[in-house]
C-alpha cells in the first residue's frame, strides 16, 4: 500500500496566507463601509441637534455588520476554492436561495439581539425572537439588500477574476505555442543550411575536378583560390538570417567566374534590373546561387553550345520579383544532380516570410524560376 502524499509545507503556508489575506481584505472593506455609514448617521444627528460620539455610531455600524463580514469572507473563500461553483446561473441562483433561507434569518436574529442589547435589555433567545418580530420592514429589507448586493458583487468579482485568469492562461498558451513554432522554424532553417552547405561544396568540388582533368594546373589553382573565397562567404553567410541582394549578386558573380574557368566562352549569362533599391533589399543567404547552378545543369551540361541564362530583377509594389531562366532542349540528356537546390530554396523562402513564394514553369522552350518576396531594406 502506497503511503499518503506529503503536502509541501511552503505551499500549505502560502495557502493559509492567501486565506488570511482574503479574510482581512473583506473585514477592511466592510470597516470602510461602516466608517462611511457611521459618518452619515453622525451628520444626520448633528443636524437634528442630538449628536453622539462618532465612535459610538461607528461601533454600532461595525457590530451590526459583523455577519456581513463573515458572509462576504466566506463567499470569497468559496469562490477562491471552488471558482467553477458559480459559473452556471442556475447553480448560482440555487446557492443564493439556500443562503437566503439559512443566512438571512440568522442575520435578522443577530441584528435584533444587538439592538436589544444596545437598549439595555437582557438578551435571551426568546427576547431576541420577540425583537425580531418587532423589526421594521425597512430594517429587514435593508439587511436583505445588503446580503443580495454582497452576493452579486462577490460572484461578479469572482467570475471576473476567473475570466481574467482564463484570458492570461490563453495568452500564455499562445505565447508558448509561438515560441515553440519559432524554435521549430529555427531548427528547420538550421537543418536546411546543414543540407545546403555540403550540397554547394560538393558541386563546387565537381567544378574543380573538371578543371583538374583538363590538365591545366594554373587554371585549376585559380579555381581552387576562387573556391576558397566562395566557401568563406558561404560559411559566414549561413550563420546570418539575412544578407543583402547586393552581397548575393557578388557571390553569384564570383561563382560564375569560377564556372567560367570550366566552361570558357560557352558561359553566357545576362543580369538586368539590379538597381540600387533592389540591391539594398535583404534576402535569405545563399538564395541565388542554387538557382544559377540549377540553370547551368539544365543548359551547359546538356549540350555543347553556348548558354543563354538570364537573371532579372523587377519591383512590383512592395515586392521584388527575381526570375532565372534557361533554355530547355527536349532531346538533351537530363542532369538531375542532387535535386536539393529548388526544394531548399522554396522551403527557406517560406521560413523567411509567409508572403514569399517560388514558382517554376516551362514557358515556350525555357525553364523559368520566379521568386516573389517582400522588398525590405536591411538595417
Amino acid at each position: 500500500m502506497n503511503p499518503p502524499p506529503i503536502s509541501n509545507p511552503t505551499v500549505a503556508l502560502a495557502a493559509w496566507r492567501s486565506r488570511i489575506h482574503t479574510i482581512l481584505t473583506n473585514v477592511l472593506a466592510w470597516t470602510g463601509i461602516c466608517a462611511a455609514g457611521a459618518l452619515a448617521s453622525y451628520n444626520d444627528h448633528v443636524r437634528a441637534g442630538a449628536p453622539e460620539s462618532y465612535l459610538n455610531y461607528f461601533e454600532r455600524w461595525w457590530v451590526f455588520h459583523v455577519p456581513m463580514m463573515i458572509f462576504s469572507a466566506g463567499l470569497s473563500l468559496a469562490l477562491t476554492r471552488w471558482p467553477a461553483l458559480f459559473d452556471s446561473k442556475r447553480r448560482a441562483t440555487l446557492i443564493y436561495a439556500g443562503l437566503l433561507l439559512l443566512f438571512l434569518p440568522g442575520e435578522w436574529l443577530f441584528v435584533a439581539a444587538v439592538s436589544l442589547h444596545n437598549k439595555g435589555g437582557g438578551v435571551t433567545l426568546h427576547s431576541a425572537w420577540q425583537a425580531l418580530l418587532g423589526m421594521s420592514k425597512f430594517d429587514g429589507f435593508t439587511e436583505f439588500a445588503w446580503m443580495t448586493g454582497t452576493f452579486l458583487t462577490m460572484v461578479a468579482m469572482g467570475n471576473w477574476r476567473r475570466a481574467k485568469a482564463r484570458e492570461l492562461a490563453w495568452q500564455r498558451s499562445q505565447t508558448d505555442n509561438l515560441n515553440l513554432r519559432l524554435a521549430l522554424e529555427q531548427q528547420r532553417m538550421l537543418s536546411l543550411r546543414a543540407q545546403l552547405e555540403p550540397h554547394f561544396i560538393f558541386n563546387a568540388l565537381n567544378a574543380i575536378s573538371a578543371l583538374v582533368r583538363t590538365g591545366d594546373k594554373s587554371v585549376a589553382l585559380t579555381g581552387i583560390s576562387r573556391l576558397s573565397d566562395l566557401l568563406r562567404y558561404a560559411l559566414s553567410a549561413s550563420l546570418r538570417d539575412t544578407v543583402t541582394i547586393a552581397e548575393e549578386l557578388q557571390f553569384v558573380r564570383d561563382y560564375l567566374a569560377l564556372q567560367a574557368l570550366r566552361y570558357g566562352e560557352r558561359l553566357q549569362i545576362h543580369i538586368e534590373g539590379d538597381d540600387d533599391v533592389v540591391q539594398g533589399g535583404d534576402c535569405p543567404p545563399l538564395l541565388l546561387q542554387p538557382l544559377i547552378e540549377n540553370a547551368l545543369r539544365h543548359d551547359l551540361d546538356c549540350h555543347g553550345g553556348s548558354s543563354d541564362i538570364r537573371l532579372s530583377f523587377a519591383r512590383s509594389g512592395k515586392d521584388v520579383l527575381i526570375n532565372v531562366s534557361n533554355p530547355v532542349s527536349r532531346h538533351a540528356s537530363p542532369n538531375p544532380g542532387m535535386g536539393l537546390g529548388l526544394h531548399n530554396t522554396r522551403l527557406r523562402l517560406k521560413l523567411s516570410s509567409a508572403a514569399a513564394s517560388l514558382h517554376t514553369e516551362l514557358r515556350a522552350d525555357r525553364f523559368l524560376v520566379e521568386i516573389r518576396m517582400p522588398l525590405t531594406v536591411a538595417d
